[in-house]
C-alpha cells in the first residue's frame, strides 16, 4: 500500500462509505509532500458541501504554488499558452488586416503587403461588416470575437462583407487564409546621412532576420545617397523583451569573435555562456542602444552587452529589471508551467534581476510607479547605487552599476510637461485615436493624390484647426474638461497636432513614418545623435 495509486484508491473507498460528520485521519503519509496534495485535492473533490471543478482545483494549487515563488514564474491555461506564444512565433493564420474598431466597427488601417486581403482588392479604409453572413458591425461584437471569425486554417475560405466609402451597397470577398507574418521591426530608416535608425518591439523567431534584412537596407540606402551606413541606434524602448536566442543572434551580428554576450546560472542550471561568432554584419561602425523603463529581459540582454563589452552606448532611463530565466514546462492538456531556473548576468557579471521578496507580487508590480514617485525618472541624482554594486566594463573599464536593470551611460530624464493632463485625458477616452480613424479613412484619397511621398508630406501637411476642434467638443461631450489658461491649451494644441500627424503617417504609409515624425520630438533620440556627433 506504499504506491501513490493504491493510496489513492484506499481514501477514495473512505471517502465513499464515511458519514457527512466523519473525521478521516490517513496515516502513513509522513512528509511525502505530494501524497498529501494528493489527498487533500481528493478530499475536497469528493467531500466539500457543494460541486467543484476539479481542474480549476488542480489549476489554482499550481497557481499557489508558483505566486509563492518569484515573480515571473507562473501558470497559463491552453488558451492563454496559445496567446502567449502567437507573438513570439512569427506568424499566424488569417485574413492579413491591420485594423482598429471605430463606431462598432472594424475599420482596416493597413493590408498586409502582399497578404490575402490585398490579393482580392480590400483596402485600408474599409469597414468589416459581415463575415461568414454573419453581421460583426453594430452589434456590440468584442475584439476578440471578431478576429476569431477572421483567424483560421491556412487554405480555408471566409467571406466577408465590406462597407466602401463611396459606394452604397456592401461588397463581398472570399478570402483564403494564409500565414501572415508578425514583424518585431516597427520601424526603420536613415535618420540622417551615415546613421541608421531600427526599432524592435521585442524578441521573437523572426527577430534576427529581420535585424539582418533591415542592416542590409540601410547599407543599401546609404549607399544609394553616397553616404555608407556608418552609425546605428537601435531602439529597444518599451521593448519588453522574448527569446534569449534571439537577442544572442541580433548581437553576434555586432560583436566580435569570442566576445561573451550573456550567461545564465541557476541552483540546478549550470553555467551556460552565449558567445559571439565573429560573422555578424556591422561590427565596426558606432552603436547607440535607446532605452527606458519598459525595456526588458532580452533588450536588457542586447543594451547590457553593447555596454559591458564597450561597443555601444545606453542611451535613456534605467530598465525593468527582469532578469530571471523561465524553462517551459509543457503539461498534457496543453497547458503550461513556466518554472524560473537561473538568472541572466552581463558580460561584466552583473545580474539583471531587480530585488524582489518571494510572494511579493504586489510590491513587485508597484515598482514602476514607485520608480516615478521617488523621482528617478526626471533626475538621475535620484539613482544611488551601493558600492558593491559596482562593475567596470571589460575593455575601457569603466564603472557600470548591477542592482538590476541597466542604468544608461546617458540619462535622459522623462519630460512630464510635454503632455498636458488635458491632453492625457483625452487619449485615455480614445477621443484622439478615434477621431484620427475618422478622418484618414475619408480622406486617405485626397491625401495621397495631394502628397506622392512621405517627404513631401512631412514638409507640407498641417493639420486642420477643424480636426482638432472636433476633437475638443467630443472631449466637452464626455465631460473632459479643458484647461482656462490658454498656455496649457498652446502646448495641447502643438502635442496633439504632432501625435495626429504622426498618426494620419501611419494610416498613409507604414509604422515607420509614425515613428520619423515621433523621433523628431524625441529626447533620447535627439541624445543619441548628439552622442553620435
Amino acid at each position: 500500500m506504499r504506491t501513490l495509486d493504491k493510496l489513492l484508491a484506499v481514501l477514495f473507498l473512505m471517502l465513499c462509505t464515511c458519514s457527512l460528520c466523519a473525521q478521516i485521519r490517513i496515516s502513513g503519509v509522513g512528509g511525502d509532500p505530494l501524497r498529501k496534495l494528493a489527498i487533500a485535492e481528493m478530499a475536497t473533490a469528493n467531500m466539500y458541501v457543494d460541486s467543484v471543478d476539479e481542474n480549476k482545483l488542480v489549476e489554482d494549487a499550481i497557481r499557489g504554488m508558483l505566486e509563492k515563488l518569484d515573480p515571473h514564474s507562473s501558470y497559463a491555461t491552453p488558451k492563454e499558452v496559445q496567446a502567449l506564444n502567437e507573438p513570439l512565433q512569427g506568424n499566424f493564420e488569417g485574413v492579413g488586416v491591420q485594423f482598429n474598431i471605430l463606431d462598432d466597427t472594424l475599420l482596416v488601417v493597413q493590408t498586409i503587403n502582399d497578404g490575402p486581403s490585398e490579393k482580392v482588392g480590400i483596402v485600408a479604409g474599409d469597414r468589416f461588416v459581415s463575415v461568414n453572413d454573419t453581421a460583426i458591425a453594430g452589434v456590440k461584437m468584442s475584439k476578440e470575437d471578431m478576429m476569431k471569425r477572421l483567424r483560421g486554417p491556412k487554405g480555408t475560405k471566409v467571406k466577408i462583407g465590406v462597407k466602401r466609402q463611396g459606394i452604397d451597397e456592401t461588397v463581398y470577398f472570399t478570402v483564403i487564409r494564409d500565414k501572415i507574418p508578425l514583424n518585431t521591426v516597427d520601424a526603420l530608416y536613415m535618420i540622417r546621412p551615415g546613421i541608421g535608425y531600427i526599432r524592435l518591439s521585442s524578441f521573437g523567431a523572426t527577430t534576427h532576420q529581420e535585424f539582418v534584412d533591415g542592416i542590409k537596407a540601410l547599407q543599401k540606402e546609404g549607399e544609394d545617397a553616397g553616404t555608407p551606413l556608418r552609425d546605428l541606434i537601435i531602439d529597444l524602448q518599451e521593448n519588453g523583451g522574448g527569446y534569449l536566442q534571439a537577442a544572442v543572434a541580433v548581437l553576434n551580428e555586432i560583436l566580435n569573435d569570442g566576445e561573451l554576450i550573456v550567461y545564465t546560472e541557476g541552483r540546478k542550471a549550470k553555467r551556460q555562456e552565449f558567445r559571439a561568432k565573429g560573422n555578424g554584419i556591422f561590427r565596426t561602425g558606432r552603436v547607440v542602444a535607446l532605452v527606458n523603463e519598459y525595456s526588458a529581459s532580452a533588450a536588457e540582454i542586447v543594451s547590457g552587452a553593447l555596454q559591458d563589452q564597450d561597443r555601444g552606448i545606453v542611451v535613456g532611463r534605467r530598465t525593468f529589471g527582469k532578469g530571471l530565466v523561465q524553462r517551459p514546462i509543457d503539461l498534457p492538456d496543453g497547458s503550461m508551467i513556466r518554472l524560473t531556473v537561473a538568472h541572466y548576468y552581463t558580460p561584466s557579471g552583473r545580474c539583471i534581476q531587480k530585488p524582489y521578496e518571494k510572494g511579493g507580487l504586489k510590491d513587485y508590480a508597484m515598482d514602476i510607479a514607485n520608480r516615478f514617485e521617488h523621482g528617478e525618472f526626471t533626475n538621475a541624482d535620484s539613482i544611488h547605487f551601493a558600492d558593491s554594486l559596482k562593475f567596470q566594463t571589460l575593455k575601457k573599464h569603466r564603472t557600470v552599476y548591477g542592482g538590476g536593470g541597466i542604468m544608461p551611460d546617458y540619462f535622459v530624464p522623462l519630460d512630464t510637461t510635454k503632455y498636458t493632463k488635458y491632453h492625457r485625458e483625452l487619449a485615455a477616452k480614445g477621443i484622439i485615436i478615434n477621431a484620427n480613424l475618422k478622418y484618414a479613412s475619408s480622406k486617405r484619397k485626397a491625401l495621397l493624390k495631394q502628397y506622392k511621398s512621405f517627404e513631401e508630406f512631412e514638409k507640407g501637411y498641417t493639420v486642420p484647426r477643424s480636426l482638432i476642434d472636433d476633437i475638443y467638443a467630443e472631449g466637452d461631450k464626455q465631460k473632459v474638461k479643458r484647461p482656462e489658461d490658454s498656455e496649457t491649451m498652446q502646448k495641447t494644441d502643438e502635442s496633439i497636432s504632432m501625435q495626429l500627424k504622426a498618426l494620419i503617417a501611419r494610416d498613409l504609409w507604414t509604422m515607420t513614418e509614425y515613428f520619423r515624425i515621433v523621433n523628431a520630438h524625441s529626447d533620447a533620440v535627439k541624445c543619441a545623435l548628439e552622442q553620435l556627433k
